[in-house]
């Protein structure tokens, strides 16, 4: 703080400027006290954390002052076993027929009963539904599966348009792909993965809990997608097909494991959203209105995306995660997901540089326009980011560069990376934190998680760090593995349509 004294001799300035030195005083002592505290916090949650050293970074190379402010986004293990503790009670509310209503992680049934027996055989259509770009899948299931597609978009303005303008444009996508692969006459069986949050009332029938990932086409909410979708075909009159089963693309994700891996009961996505289902026994559902018999299990769509919407992990969040939920399409919502997706990580990622910048402590404090610009840090430059080597920075330059900074130093890089993996390993750990949960429930000596998603799939450490982190937090005994799945949404659905079909096909 700099006085300038307007005149010696005026006695009331003197005093002005005896008080003011005082107040000086006051707030170094102040903001070295702060400070010490929260080394002293900073360190007594990096021994807490065991092993968790951030991955690939040399911290002689990071800035203390990124450090201290950094460490909001820092997890330790006493924080990830509260995080543990309040997804279980969700769970248990989101089960119990009392406290779903209120709940915030539905756990909804998915009325898919029976896994793979590895025997599934035929042709089935597949249409999956969960982003900005749908697919149209034809899928013939034997000893080996083989699979033709097309990839379609939904242009924004379908987005957020009405509900009967998605689903006319779904089907004239699936009538162009029928037509080109001369189909015919053939009435194929047809799994429609829709990944959004759905209350499913049956194996065909699902209602709409609210849009996620931008999409907000109205007159869907509250209704039954599968019967949306029957209408624009029959609107059409030029597409015959039997739709068997609907459902998400967590389940999809598991069903196409199980067809491989038969100890396959969790279902993870990690992508644009995030989601998890798992097989339940049906004594726990308090939410099940069907026959009992065997087998005596039901998948559950948790949604757990949505999981802190009550509040119950408040205790995490930080300003970067307060903002981007407010600047958001559905404030409120979905905020365990706004910490873990690649909708969002690259957002927090670039909040939290912008604030570096700010303080001095990034590029000189000079920004670039790019940088202020909300969403121009895409997720994917983590990853990229932090496939560099412990020393090189050629792909941070290069994205640095993109963003407008021709300059920037080893430290700039350096501090950009730390920045970055302070956001991935707090995502990879709350997305560990769920499945810890789901393991632990279902407390079998071996289960395999099916997972899919880009950012499980193209991050460096993400698998890395879920297992080391899931290894800490699963009860003693429990072996666990995380298997890769081959196109869950599509071979998945195809898959859910095939038991379906079986199944019936018995009965």
């Amino acid at each position: 703080m700099e006085i300038v004294a307007a005149a010696d001799s005026d006695e009331r300035g003197l005093s002005l400027l005896k008080v003011v030195t005082v107040l000086q005083k006051v707030v170094v002592f102040v903001h070295s006290f702060t400070i010490n505290k929260l080394r002293k916090h900073t360190s007594q949650i990096s021994s807490t954390a065991g092993t968790s050293t951030m991955p690939d970074m040399r911290e002689e190379d990071i800035s203390t002052k990124v450090q201290e402010i950094c460490q909001s986004l820092i997890l330790g293990e006493e924080l990830m076993r509260e995080v543990c503790d309040r997804m279980e009670e969700e769970i248990n509310k989101g089960l119990s027929k009392d406290t779903n209503p209120e709940a915030t992680v539905k756990c909804f049934p998915t009325y898919v009963r029976d896994l793979p027996n590895g025997k599934e055989n035929g042709r089935f259509l597949a249409l999956d539904l969960g982003g900005t770009n749908f697919r149209v899948l034809l899928i013939e299931l034997g000893d080996k599966c083989s699979m033709d597609s097309r990839i379609y978009a939904v242009p924004q303005p379908i987005m957020v348009g009405p509900g009967d303008g998605l689903f006319d444009h779904i089907a004239e996508c699936m009538a162009s792909f029928i037509k080109e692969r001369d189909l015919g006459d053939e009435i194929l069986p047809l799994g429609f993965t829709f990944s959004f949050p759905c209350k499913q009332e049956g194996l065909t029938k699902a209602r709409l809990a609210c849009w996620t990932k931008g999409f907000r086409c109205a007159g869907v909410e509250g209704n039954d997608v599968v019967e949306l979708l029957k209408q624009a075909i029959s609107r059409r009159g030029d597409v015959k097909i039997k739709i068997c089963a609907v459902l998400n693309d967590t389940t999809g994700t598991l069903m196409s494991c199980a067809w491989k891996n038969h100890n396959c009961r969790i279902g993870l996505i990690v992508g644009t959203g995030t989601n998890a289902c798992y097989m339940e026994k049906l004594e726990k559902v308090e939410l099940w209105d069907e026959d009992r018999n065997d087998p005596p299990q039901v998948i559950i769509n948790t949604e757990w995306g949505a999981f802190g919407d009550s509040g119950c992990i408040d205790f995490i969040r930080t300003e970067y995660d307060n903002n981007i939920d407010r600047e958001s399409i559905n404030p409120g919502r979905q905020l365990y997901e706004k910490m873990i997706s690649g909708m969002y990580m690259g957002e927090i990622a670039r909040q939290v540089l912008v604030h570096l910048v700010s303080q001095g402590l990034l590029f000189g404090g000079y920004s670039s326009d790019i940088l202020l610009e909300k969403g121009s840090f895409f997720t994917k430059y983590i990853s990229e980011i932090e496939s560099d080597k412990v020393g090189d920075y050629n792909n941070c330059r290069n994205i640095l560069e993109e963003l407008g900074f021709n300059d920037a130093t080893d430290a700039d890089c350096a501090n950009v990376r730390y920045v970055c993996t302070c956001v991935s390993r707090r995502a990879a750990y709350l997305a560990a934190a769920g499945v810890a949960v789901l393991l632990n429930r279902i407390n079998e000596e071996s289960v395999t998680v099916a997972v899919d998603g880009s950012v499980y799939r193209f991050h460096p450490h993400f698998h890395n760090l879920m297992v080391e982190q899931i290894s800490h937090l699963i009860k003693p005994g429990i072996k666990f593995d995380l298997m890769l799945s081959e196109d869950g949404s599509g071979r998945g659905a195809a898959l859910v349509a095939a038991v379906a079909t079986r199944i019936a096909a018995i009965r």
